[in-house]
């Protein structure tokens, strides 16, 4: 068995849905994934229940792109390794896509720009039924550090980017993953549309850069379009205790909470408290990625 190519890519969580103002942003976290393309088979078990890959790859020929040694598709074979709980609004799928076509590019020697990767794994998204939008800002935030605020409607992928930065300080900040044992509950876009005030909160609070509150802004709007009570109370919960931000991420039903990093007891309670049975959880400590960009985060 040969590595043909290999890429890594990392997960996120979101500042703004992009269903519910048409404008989506995402922050980069610490939630590695890594793709591998092989000649043959993997030992270890594939999961790609949505066919994603298989939609990377007929994204990747129909924009023209060969595919290495002459391979045809049903030669090529995956690999993932990744640290990103799969179907919680992390974007894992963004994730993968992104990973599965940096593989690709080298194991075909092509350099592509990161904008048009994000284009192929908005495609991708699409043609696999795992993204209502396309996820674009998902794509960029699993591609790069840091955090982008996308205009999804926008001409072109790179014109579609409004305002870009760092986030906040990785080493200021604790982020708690609670993963739920939740079926993911489907949604169409005229669901966002009664909750259009509250991301519209979660917007404002992305352009005066107020990151953390966003999340909070974007999580209690997502919960009202889940009728998710149960992920409110959690991010209730956790503000409580002393969060400083706390909501549903994506179309859930995984809860992001923040904490500030001086207050390691309010990260242990946090964690006491959703290690109860009350809630049918797991919990992932992790960390913001930040970019090299200087912009205008307050937080």
């Amino acid at each position: 068995m040969a590595i043909l190519g290999s890429g890594e890519a990392h997960g996120a969580c979101s500042l703004l849905h992009a269903a519910g103002t048409g404008y989506g942003s995402s922050i980069a976290l610490d939630l590695p994934v890594a793709v591998r393309l092989l000649d043959k088979p993997s030992k270890r078990e594939l999961k790609d229940p949505d066919g994603l890959l298989d939609a990377v790859l007929g994204v990747w020929t129909e924009n023209g792109y060969d595919l290495p040694n002459e391979l045809k598709p049903e030669e090529l074979h995956w690999a993932i390794a990744s640290k990103i709980p799969p179907k919680q609004g992390l974007k894992s799928s963004a994730a993968v896509s992104i990973a599965a076509l940096r593989s690709l590019c080298d194991a075909t020697e092509i350099d592509l720009e990161t904008h048009r990767l994000v284009e192929l794994s908005a495609q991708a998204q699409f043609q696999a039924g795992v993204s209502l939008t396309g996820s674009i800002d998902d794509s960029w935030a699993c591609s790069t550090k840091g955090w982008k605020l996308i205009d999804i409607n926008s001409d072109t992928i790179e014109e579609g980017v409004i305002i870009q930065g760092r986030g906040p300080e990785s080493s200021d900040w604790t982020v708690l993953i609670i993963s739920r044992d939740k079926e993911k509950q489907p949604v169409t876009l005229e669901d966002f549309q009664p909750f259009f005030n509250d991301f519209q909160q979660a917007l404002s609070a992305i352009q005066e850069g107020d990151l953390l509150n966003s999340i909070t802004w974007n999580g209690r709007a997502v919960s009202g379009v889940l009728e998710d009570g149960e992920g409110r109370r959690m991010a209730n919960d956790a503000f409580v205790n002393g969060a400083r931000a706390a909501g549903i991420s994506g179309s859930g039903p995984a809860v992001i909470i923040i904490i500030p990093s001086i207050t390691p007891q309010t990260t242990k309670r946090i964690k006491s408290l959703f290690s109860t049975g009350k809630y049918n959880c797991t919990i992932i400590e992790t960390a913001f990625l930040n970019s090299e960009d200087e912009e205008m985060d307050s937080d």
